[in-house]
């Protein structure tokens, strides 16, 4: 592990250089890349580091307690020595899952997609209760959200919504939530009081930079529209939501968000990259779960994931078999400790699959 983590320090030692170049903070692509490379890497240093401190603590105190002429500085040497030991198995599982390579989509912005499903206007509801938990995680976490289309519901909620998220490792972190959510309590529409179990659907898409997917502006339709629902004064009177159809694949993406054609433009494109991305994501995502039976990340778009049930409190992680009596903090937005046991689960895969490597 020490030839591995020497590798890593010296490659960093590189890094730290190359992002102080001129030539490199110019070239902005490059730039960027290097400075998350940078983050990363200081992590993975100072693990070392403390890593060395433990063993070097091992080795000195072993010195002193063979020696044995000090009463004191055994006392001490006996506390050392335990605290190392004690480090030193937490810290190498650390380093370990740090040294297995990052999936390079972890660290991308994301579009969220919320869709109701079977259950009519409660399913609107429902999804309208999924995109504010998912607002309030973000704004807890640090990151921006940003609302790209929405189609709203006939009694409140959504029928669709899609939303922009960006920040740090946004898709190593909601990439968990993609796939079919469930409620099951008393709809407010419901008039005898029996509990109905109604569905959204959540799909995250990590969002694709230009040089990801090459659009050809042949193979896409644009249709202008008036935009509907809130956004000021021009709503219904210019031309200024965007519509793109992507004729090879029949994909369509658009956004009505902004007053201007040509930002809701821009928009609808990213999102029409992400689409294309994510497509190709999903493949490759299956063939992965084929290889290792994943519980977590099975690119299954249509998979039961997760139940709210009202009347119990409770919420349950399908995949996994988590269940949580806390619901009214996670629909608030305290997902937290299912993304934990999650990202534990996947993680827990990785190690088993990297064990030869250590």
């Amino acid at each position: 592990m020490i030839d591995k983590l020497n590798i890593v320090k010296q490659r960093f030692d590189e890094v730290s250089d190359l992002i102080i170049q001129p030539d490199i903070i110019s070239d902005q692509k490059r730039y960027v890349k290097l400075t998350k490379e940078y983050s990363d890497l200081k992590d993975l240093v100072e693990k070392r580091d403390r890593y060395l401190e433990f063993t070097n603590n091992i080795e000195e105190a072993e010195e002193i307690l063979a020696d044995g002429s000090d009463a004191e500085m055994v006392e001490m040497a006996k506390m050392q020595l335990d605290e190392a030991k004690e480090g030193i198995p937490k810290l190498e599982e650390a380093i370990k899952l740090m040294l297995i390579p990052k999936d390079p989509e972890d660290a991308k912005d994301v579009v969220v997609e919320i869709r109701a499903g079977t259950g009519g206007d409660e399913a609107s509801i429902f999804a309208g209760d999924l995109f504010r938990m998912y607002t309030r995680y973000c704004e807890s976490r640090g990151w921006k959200t940003n609302v790209i289309d929405l189609s709203e519901g006939t009694n409140g909620g959504y029928k669709e919504i899609q939303f922009e998220v960006s920040g740090k490792d946004v898709y190593g972190t909601l990439k968990f939530e993609a796939g079919v959510h469930r409620v099951q309590r008393v709809p407010q529409t419901e008039t005898q009081g029996r509990v109905h179990t109604s569905a959204a659907t959540v799909m995250v898409l990590p969002e694709a930079e230009d040089f990801d997917v090459q659009i050809e502006m042949k193979d896409v339709r644009i249709d202008f529209f008036c935009s509907s629902g809130p956004g000021g004064q021009s709503v219904n009177t210019t031309y200024s939501a965007v519509r793109l159809t992507h004729i090879p694949t029949g994909l369509v993406a658009q956004c009505q968000d902004q007053k201007s054609q040509h930002k809701n433009k821009d928009k609808a494109f990213r999102v029409l990259r992400s689409r294309l991305y994510d497509q190709e994501l999903a493949k490759k995502q299956e063939e992965d779960a084929a290889k290792r039976n994943s519980q977590v990340s099975s690119g299954d778009r249509s998979a039961k994931i997760r139940t709210y049930n009202y009347s119990q409190g409770r919420v349950t992680d399908h995949r996994i078999g988590l269940t949580l009596y806390d619901l009214q903090n996670i629909i608030n937005g305290d997902i937290q400790k299912i993304v934990e046991e999650l990202r534990l689960v996947e993680n827990t895969e990785k190690l088993k699959e990297a064990s030869e490597i250590f």
